[in-house]
C-alpha cells in the first residue's frame, strides 16, 4: 500500500502465487485512515467492497469484464493508480529484489522493507 504522495505505507509478503483477496484480507485494518482505495481489477470482488464501504472508504476499482453487474468507479481518480506502479518500480530497481537472489522468505521481506525505506525518504 501507499499513501496519495506515492510513499510506501504497509508491507505484505504472500505465499506462492495466491489471490489479491488474501492480502486484501491482511492489510483490510490497516486501512482505518483512507478516504479512498485505489485498486486493479483483481480487487474487484463483492466481499471486499462491501467491508470497504462499510468502513467509510470509498472504492475505486473498475469492475471486472466477466461480471453480470458492472459497478461504477471514477476514471479521473483510478488515473492516480500509477503511483503504486512508481513504488514497485522504485523497489525493484534493486537487482536484488526483481532477480529473487535471497530464497528465504524473511530475508527477502527485509530486502523489500529496506528498499521501500529508502524509497520512502527519497525526494521524488
Amino acid at each position: 500500500m501507499c499513501d496519495d504522495t506515492g510513499k510506501p505505507v504497509h508491507l505484505l509478503l504472500t505465499a506462492g502465487h495466491p489471490s489479491d483477496d488474501t492480502g486484501a484480507r491482511c492489510l483490510f485494518l490497516s486501512l482505518s485512515n483512507a478516504k479512498h482505495l485505489i485498486a486493479d481489477r483483481s480487487y474487484d470482488t463483492d466481499w471486499f467492497i462491501a467491508a470497504l464501504k462499510k468502513q467509510g472508504v470509498t472504492p475505486c476499482i473498475p469492475p471486472r469484464k466477466n461480471r453480470t453487474t458492472q459497478c461504477r468507479y471514477s476514471k479521473t481518480l483510478y488515473k492516480h493508480r500509477h503511483k503504486i506502479e512508481i513504488v514497485f518500480g522504485r523497489i525493484k530497481d534493486w537487482r536484488r529484489i526483481p532477480l529473487r537472489y535471497d530464497r528465504c522468505a524473511h530475508t527477502f521481506f527485509s530486502a523489500i522493507c529496506l528498499a521501500a525505506t529508502v524509497s520512502f525518504y527519497l525526494k521524488e
